[in-house]
């Protein structure tokens, strides 16, 4: 059993060969790109672990861009913090910064009330008119 599978609830650190498992788990999964000599990280790290603990229902992970840069160059990750969250493997929302606990809260409510099957639908008829072309 993978150690993300292993200890929900939790704040946990993934690795490329993790990741995509991770996120096509299902479910909600925010992530949080991160380095240990960035103080906007050093600031949000304690939101992002508070939010764990309030939310066990939902993954949380955190990506070390100088362990993982290559994780974070297929990411595109140009400024760190980045913080993503995904839903049923659809990236959702994409947002460099560190946010206040009642802003993290807000976008934790704001992902959770999605309608993903209006989200799938769009998703869909992108690629049909897409393969049309």
């Amino acid at each position: 059993m993978a150690a993300w599978a292993a200890i929900a609830m939790k704040t946990v650190n993934v690795t490329s060969s993790e990741f995509e498992g991770v996120i096509q788990k299902g479910g909600i999964t925010f992530v949080d790109f991160w380095a240990a000599w960035c103080g906007p990280c050093k600031a949000f790290a304690p939101v992002f672990e508070n939010a764990s603990s309030r939310f066990p229902e939902i993954n949380f992970v955190k990506v070390d861009t100088d362990a993982e840069s290559e994780l974070a160059a297929a990411a595109n990750i140009t400024s760190i913090p980045t913080l993503m969250a995904f839903r049923d493997g659809i990236l959702v929302f994409r947002q460099p910064g560190a946010l206040s606990s009642s802003s993290f809260e807000e976008l934790i409510q704001a992902v959770k009330n999605l309608d993903m099957e209006s989200i799938k639908a769009e998703i869909a008829a992108e690629a049909a008119k897409d393969n049309a072309k």
